[in-house]
């Protein structure tokens, strides 16, 4: 069954049925093309990449997610 979570995606509260997508949730925060969605994970473990498809993914309340430029690349002009 589907139930809206309170979520954060690059500090702007937002809020969402979960389960949901991937592509829904940059749908949701309005990711920019050439970004990433990331999704915050406590302690040292690495951040989790959401991929942008329509694989379900649940989500817990207060859940933070932030977006990132895909290619880093300082040299570049």
């Amino acid at each position: 069954h589907h139930h809206e979570v309170k979520i954060t995606v690059d500090r702007i509260h937002k809020e969402s049925p979960t389960p949901t997508t991937g592509a829904s949730l940059y749908t949701l925060g309005e990711v920019k093309a050439g970004y990433d969605l990331w999704r915050e994970t406590p302690g040292r473990e690495d951040d989790k990449l959401v991929p942008n498809d329509n694989k379900e993914i649940h989500l817990h309340e207060h859940e933070k997610f932030y977006s990132a430029l895909r290619t880093l690349n300082p040299g570049a002009k």
